[in-house]
C-alpha cells in the first residue's frame, strides 16, 4: 500500500511539471515577446501618514514568465485589491490588458500604504510600461479609486496630497472629478479632474484634452440667514458678557446652572460672535476634514468656524482620534472653532482627562504599533452642566430632591485638573416670567460679533509673528511680556491668589482673561477693574465644589 502511494504522488508530481512545461512552451511560442527585455515605468502619486503627506513612486516592471501581478512596497488589503479593480478597468476600456509578469512596486517601500487611491497611478503605470501611452508622466501625479467599469471615484486626503505635490515641483495631478472642489483650493499647479480612464487616456493621446479647476480666491464667510442668534436669548446678560469676553480671547468655559436656564442655547450662538476664520485657518481646518473623510462633497473650503458637539457617550478614542491608524477625533474637527461638550459630568472619566494634554497645548498625539500621529486641535472649549442630578442645588426658588451627598458625588467626575483648565466658569441662573415676557429684542450677534473682531484685530496686532493671534494661546513667557497690570491690580490679584488658592495655571488664565478684558477697552496696562471681573469667573468653583 505504501508503494502504491508513493507512486501516486510521483505520478501527481510529474503531470504538474509537465503541465508547467506545456505552459511554458505555448506562451514561448505564441507570445513571443514575453522572452524580450523587460519593460519598466515608474509614475507619481501620494500617501497620507496621519497629517503627514509623502510622495509615492509607482514602478511598474512588465517580464517574460507566466501571467502573474503582483504589489508590493507594503500595501494594505485595500491596495492589494487593486489588482482586479485595475485588471477589469483595463479590459472594460478597450485596452490591452498586458499578459506578462507584472510587479508594481509602491515607494519608499518602509510607510505602510493605505486605501484605494492608488488605483488610478497603478493603472496610469501599467499602460505606460506596456507602451500603450508615451506621454512623459515625471511632472504629474494621479490620484483616484476605480469602478471595474473604468469610473474614477472620489477618495479623502486629497488636499493635503494637493499640497505636497505643488511643494514637491510637480506641474500636474489628475484627481477624481468627485475632488474637484478641493483641487480648486490649491494655486500655481495644474489639477485635472478626472471622471472615467477612457478620458484621462484621451488627454494623455492628446487627442481631447481636460479642462484644469480654476483656482478659488479665499473671501471672507458671509453667514447664511436662519443662524442662532444671540437676539433670540431672554435675559442672561451676565452669561453673554462673559460669552462676549470668552470668544474675544478665546478662552475655554464652564456653564453651570439648572435645566432650562439657557446653557445649550447659549453655547449655539457662540460661533455667531467669533470672528471669520483667516485663509491659512481655513486651509487647516479643511485639511483636517478632508483627512477624515468628512468634507462635503462640492466644498474647496471650509470657511465657517466649526460647531462640534459630541454626544456624552462618546469614547476616548472618538473625542481625541482612534483606529488602527488614528483618524482626527471630534476635538482636531473642531479645531479653530468651538467643541461643545453639554452634560459634562455624563461624559466617561476617560473621554474627559483625554481632553486635559490637547486643550493645553493645541495638538493631540496618538501614538500606535504603525507610529505616532499628531493632529491640531486649537479649540474654544465650552462645557455646560447642571450643579447636581436632579438640578436644582443651589437654586433660589426650588428644593434639591437629591438624596445627601449626591451633589458633591455629582460635582466630583469633573476633575480639578479639568476644572483649573477652564478660563471662565459662569453660573447661568434660572430665566423669570418677567425676562421671558419681555418682546424687546436683545442685542444681536452681529452687533458682539464686531466688538469681539475688533479685539481680535487688537491681539493679532500685538502677537504678529509668535504663531498665535489670541490670549487663551499664550505661553506663561508671554502671559508675563504682555500682560503688564497698574499697581492696584497686582495687588488685588496678589490677594485673590492667596485668598482662593489659585493654582499657577488659574494664574495664568486669570491674566489672560484680565489682558482680554483689557483689550475690550482698549486699555494698554490691566487695571484693577479687568482684575476683579477675571478673578469672579475663577470663584464659582468655590461656591459649588466647597459648599
Amino acid at each position: 500500500r505504501s508503494g502504491l502511494i508513493a507512486g501516486l504522488f510521483f505520478f501527481h508530481n510529474s503531470c504538474i511539471m509537465m503541465y508547467k512545461c506545456i505552459l511554458i512552451l505555448i506562451f514561448t511560442l505564441f507570445f513571443p515577446k514575453l522572452g524580450e527585455a523587460h519593460m519598466f515605468t515608474s509614475v507619481y502619486s501620494l500617501g497620507l501618514f496621519g497629517m503627514e503627506t509623502f510622495l509615492v513612486e509607482t514602478e511598474c516592471d512588465l517580464s517574460g514568465g507566466l501571467p502573474r501581478f503582483d504589489i508590493v512596497g507594503l500595501p494594505d488589503t485595500a491596495v492589494s485589491e487593486s489588482r482586479e479593480r485595475v485588471r477589469s478597468s483595463i479590459k472594460n476600456c478597450g485596452m490591452d490588458f498586458p499578459v506578462s509578469r507584472i510587479t508594481v512596486n509602491l515607494a519608499p517601500a518602509d510607510i505602510r500604504k493605505e486605501g484605494p487611491l492608488y488605483d488610478l497611478p497603478i493603472l496610469i503605470a501599467l499602460l505606460s510600461a506596456s507602451r500603450q501611452i508615451t506621454t512623459e508622466l515625471s511632472d504629474s501625479a494621479f490620484l483616484g479609486e476605480l469602478s471595474l467599469g473604468g469610473g474614477v471615484r472620489r477618495v479623502t486626503g486629497v488636499l493635503p496630497m494637493l499640497l505636497e505635490a505643488k511643494q514637491r515641483g510637480l506641474r500636474r495631478v489628475f484627481i477624481p472629478e468627485g475632488n474637484a472642489a478641493e483641487g480648486a483650493a490649491v494655486s500655481g499647479i495644474c489639477v485635472y479632474p478626472v471622471s472615467h480612464v477612457s478620458q484621462l487616456i484621451s488627454h494623455l493621446r492628446n487627442q481631447e484634452q481636460i479642462t484644469p479647476v480654476t483656482p478659488l480666491q479665499f473671501q471672507a464667510y458671509d453667514a447664511p440667514p436662519g443662524l442662532p442668534d444671540f437676539a433670540d436669548v431672554k435675559g442672561q446678560p451676565g452669561a453673554k458678557r462673559a460669552l462676549e469676553i470668552a470668544a474675544a480671547g478665546g478662552h475655554n468655559v464652564l456653564m453651570i446652572g439648572p435645566p432650562g436656564s439657557g446653557k445649550s442655547m447659549l453655547a449655539k450662538r457662540i460661533s455667531s460672535i467669533l470672528p471669520d476664520m483667516n485663509e491659512m485657518e481655513s486651509l487647516e481646518t479643511t485639511k483636517l476634514y478632508s483627512v477624515a473623510g468628512t468634507l462635503p462633497a462640492g466644498i474647496s473650503l471650509i470657511r465657517a468656524r466649526p460647531f462640534r458637539s459630541p454626544h456624552h457617550t462618546v469614547s476616548s478614542a472618538g473625542l481625541s482620534g482612534g483606529g488602527a491608524v488614528p483618524h482626527p477625533g471630534e476635538i482636531s474637527l473642531a479645531h479653530n472653532g468651538v467643541l461643545f461638550l453639554d452634560e459634562l459630568p455624563e461624559f466617561t472619566r476617560a473621554a474627559m482627562e483625554a481632553l486635559r494634554q490637547p486643550v493645553e497645548d493645541g495638538t493631540v498625539t496618538i501614538s500606535r504599533v504603525a507610529g505616532s500621529f499628531s493632529y491640531p486641535c486649537r479649540v474654544m472649549l465650552v462645557c455646560a452642566m447642571n450643579p447636581c442630578p436632579c438640578g436644582y442645588f443651589g437654586h433660589p426658588t426650588r428644593r434639591c430632591t437629591c438624596p445627601p451627598g449626591a451633589p458633591a458625588r455629582y460635582l466630583s467626575r469633573v476633575s480639578g485638573p479639568l476644572l483649573d483648565r477652564l478660563d471662565l466658569h459662569i453660573e447661568v441662573p434660572p430665566v423669570d416670567f418677567q425676562q421671558l415676557s419681555d418682546t424687546a429684542k436683545a442685542e444681536p450677534s452681529a452687533a458682539i460679533r464686531a466688538r469681539v473682531a475688533k479685539t481680535r484685530a487688537v491681539q493679532e496686532r500685538r502677537l504678529e509673528g509668535t504663531g498665535i493671534s489670541c490670549n487663551a494661546h499664550m505661553s506663561s513667557a508671554q502671559t508675563r511680556q504682555f500682560c503688564r497690570l497698574t499697581d492696584d491690580a497686582s495687588f488685588l490679584l496678589k490677594k485673590a491668589f492667596e485668598q482662593l488658592g489659585l493654582s499657577a495655571r488659574a494664574y495664568d488664565k486669570v491674566l489672560r482673561v484680565a489682558r482680554t478684558i483689557a483689550d475690550m477697552e482698549e486699555k494698554e496696562e490691566i487695571e484693577q477693574e479687568h482684575i476683579a471681573e477675571a478673578v469672579q469667573y475663577r470663584s464659582l468653583d468655590r461656591k459649588f465644589w466647597s459648599g
